[in-house]
This record gives structure tokens, sequence and C-alpha cells, in this order.
């Protein structure tokens, strides 16, 4: 099933969410390997491809996981989950309705 993870930054996250990208990154091209991936991305903190210095003030993870409680552990590890760049995560399974 699906599951859409959706984490919130805590207020000046930027330089502490650039340290730990590629650790963050790394994970979510594994599941994008082995097909379970259906779209990641940051939520720019102002209305721009490049927010700058402004930042992300969050991010949103849709992916397969055998169950909620898989999904759960997965943004619980996350680098930007245990470094504190994410203030909150909401783990909630999704029915894909459209395309």
């Amino acid at each position: 099933m699906l599951y859409a993870i959706m984490g919130t930054d805590r207020e000046d996250s930027l330089d502490a969410r650039m340290k730990v990208r590629p650790e963050h990154i790394e994970r979510i091209k594994a599941l994008q390997a082995d097909g379970r991936l259906l779209l990641a991305g940051p939520h720019p903190a102002i209305d721009s491809e490049d927010p700058g210095p402004a930042g992300f003030s969050g991010s949103l993870i849709v992916a397969e996981f055998d169950s909620l409680e898989e999904a759960h552990a997965w943004a619980n590890e996350d680098p930007y989950t245990t470094s504190g760049v994410f203030s909150e995560v909401i783990v909630k399974p999704l029915k894909k309705v459209l395309p």
C-alpha cells in the first residue's frame, strides 16, 4: 500500500537540512531503485522553485510499504528525523485514485 510521509521542518532548519541531505537522498533513491517510490520533494518556504535562504517548510514522500508500521519505522530512521530537521512527521495511508 502507498503511504504519505509528511515532515514539517523546525524553524531555521536549512543548515541542518543541507548537512544530512545526501543521506536523506540516498534513502529515497533506495526506495526508487526498489520500485517503491511514487514521488518525493521538499516544500519551499516561499513561492519559488529555489527559495534560497528562506529554505523549506517540510517534505513529502509517497512510497509503497508493507504496512503503516513499516512506513513509520522508515520515517523514524530518516536523517531529517534523526537529526532534528523535522519537528513533526505524519505518516498516513494513501489510496491513489488519479492519475
